[in-house]
Parts: structure tokens; sequence; C-alpha cells
């Protein structure tokens, strides 16, 4: 692997409140990892921190996402990190934060080409004006990252200086992991007519994390671009990792989720990695920051390690 360049992404602004008067707990979450001893297992070449955006409930003129105009410049700084680092041969982490922040990460990925994108997620992300009344209900951008990265909803969050829409075409995407599909209530069911290579939860158990990896590779390797990795923590069982907005069972187990992880990072062509929705508000005593750190130093001793290595097919 490249040289890591570690960027903490301090953001909730792509979640709901929970409650009157509730700000969302997520930008804790790079400080939360960092205090239980994420750059002692990483051990980065340089640390990147973004400044905190001011988080509001409200609706803002002029768009229909909550947040909408302060997740755009949030993620347009993002996006000039992400952007440096790769051109600089190192491997971005980006630390959030709620996922809202893969749409800068990619934005910064896509100035240097193409990109294909391996979606690790307990959800879908694809809630968007098709899928729901947009003039009802506000927007929380969190529950609509790979829907907007895959260039459906407003422009304020499709379109990006420097890369044409979409940022990510729907054929060159895996989502891993999700695990309402199945429901007879699910709400997004139009992601199933798409052309992504769906792995849900109980496929990706079923399977076991070599079958997961050789399948994400056939897809993204039908085009020689790189790739990058979104890791949602709520991929994982709620038993293992309650400490997220949306908890849900089942999830994927923690070893193969790391050796998942692991062989998809170790690849040369993949770009980075986000880690995003971890709230440490509800991890007062920090026994899960220690533990998804242990769990994060576990991907990446499996990403240094020859076990990584994965014959990708020719595109």
């Amino acid at each position: 692997m490249q040289p890591v360049s570690v960027i903490r992404a301090p953001s909730n602004l792509g979640l709901r409140p929970l409650r009157s008067g509730h700000v969302p707990g997520t930008w804790r979450a790079p400080q939360a990892l960092t205090e239980a001893g994420l750059l002692a297992v990483i051990d980065p070449v340089e640390v990147v921190d973004l400044d905190r955006p001011v988080y509001s409930a409200e609706g803002e003129a002029g768009t229909r996402l909550r947040n909408g105009h302060t997740l755009r410049r949030f993620n347009l700084d993002l996006a000039d990190r992400v952007e440096e680092a790769i051109a600089r041969d190192r491997f971005p982490l980006v630390i959030g934060g709620d996922c809202a922040i893969l749409l800068g990460a990619l934005a910064g990925a896509r100035r240097l080409g193409p990109l294909s994108l391996v979606h690790v997620d307990g959800h879908s992300d694809f809630r968007h004006p098709g899928n729901y009344d947009a003039e009802k209900v506000p927007g929380s951008v969190a529950g609509m990252d790979l829907a907007l990265a895959t260039g459906r909803g407003e422009a304020l969050l499709t379109a990006w200086p420097g890369v044409p829409a979409p940022l990510i075409p729907d054929e060159q995407v895996v989502q891993i992991g999700e695990r309402e599909g199945r429901n007879t209530d699910f709400a997004w069911p139009d992601v199933n007519d798409t052309a992504f290579n769906r792995i849900d939860v109980f496929e990706a158990r079923r399977l076991g994390a070599s079958a997961v990896v050789e399948s994400t590779f056939a897809t993204i390797s039908r085009k020689d671009w790189p790739f990058w990795v979104h890791f949602d923590v709520d991929v994982l069982d709620q038993e293992v990792m309650p400490a997220v907005d949306s908890p849900g069972s089942p999830g994927i187990d923690p070893d193969q989720l790391k050796k998942i992880l692991g062989r998809l990072i170790a690849d040369r062509h993949c770009s980075g990695m986000n880690v995003t929705i971890f709230d440490p508000d509800l991890d007062p005593a920090g026994t899960l920051a220690a533990w998804l750190v242990a769990f994060l130093e576990g991907v990446f001793a499996e990403a240094r390690s020859g076990r990584a290595a994965v014959q990708r097919p020719p595109p």
C-alpha cells in the first residue's frame, strides 16, 4: 500500500435530528477514534483536519436537502484534500462523520479520472426524489449518498466542478451488506432496477469473504479504473456496533468484513477509503471506539500482508 494520509472530516450534516434539539454526534468520531489510538495503529504520514461545519435542523432556501449548501462547501473542501493526497501517491483514509462525506471523497478522486465505487453499508442509501416526496420531507443526505453519487437528486450535490456527472456510473457500483432490500416494505425498491452489483448481507454471509471479493472485482474490473471504498460501520450487526444512528441485524461477521475490506484496499487500483457513521455520543465509555480502532488495525494488517493479494480479472 501507499503511505496513508488520514483526513479527519468531523461532519454530522447529513443526518436528521432524532428529537427536538438533538445534534447528531458523528462529528465527534474523528477525535474519539484518534483518542482511542487510531493514528498509532494506522501510522499515517500525515493528518489533515477539516473544520467542523455548523449543523442545522432547519431547512435552507434554495434546496430541499438538510444542510445542503453547507454540505456542498464541506465536501468541496474534502475533495481538495482527497485530490491532493492521491496526486502525491498517498492513500487517503477519510474518517467521518456521517456518510454524506462520501460525495466529497468521490469528487476529489474523480478529478483525476473515471472511478468505480464499492459501497459497504447496511443500507442502500438510495433515497432520491423518484422514490419519496421531496416537497414534503427534507432530504437527509446520509440516506441519499449512493443515489446522489450516481446522479439522482439535486444538482447541488450531483454536479461537482471539474468532473462530469454522475460521479459514478451505475454499472461500476458494487453495494455490499445492505439488509433491508428483501423486506416487503422496503423504502427504495427501485435500487433493484439499477445495474449495481448488489451483494446484500444475506448473500455476503452465504458466500464468505473470498467470494464477495471475487464478485466485486468481477464488476469493477470491467473498466481499468481506480475505485473508492465506502465503509459505513452500520454494516456490522447492532450487537457488535450499536453506536450508529440506524443500527440493525444481521450484519457481516467482523472477521469476514475485515478480510473483505483488507483485500479491497490492498489492490493497487484502490484510491482510498472513508469510514462513517460512528457516533461517540452512543459510546460514553469509549469501548466501541477502541473496538473500531482495533478492527481498522486488522483491516490494514490484512491489506499489508501477502494474504490480501487477489488476482483481478482482465478488463
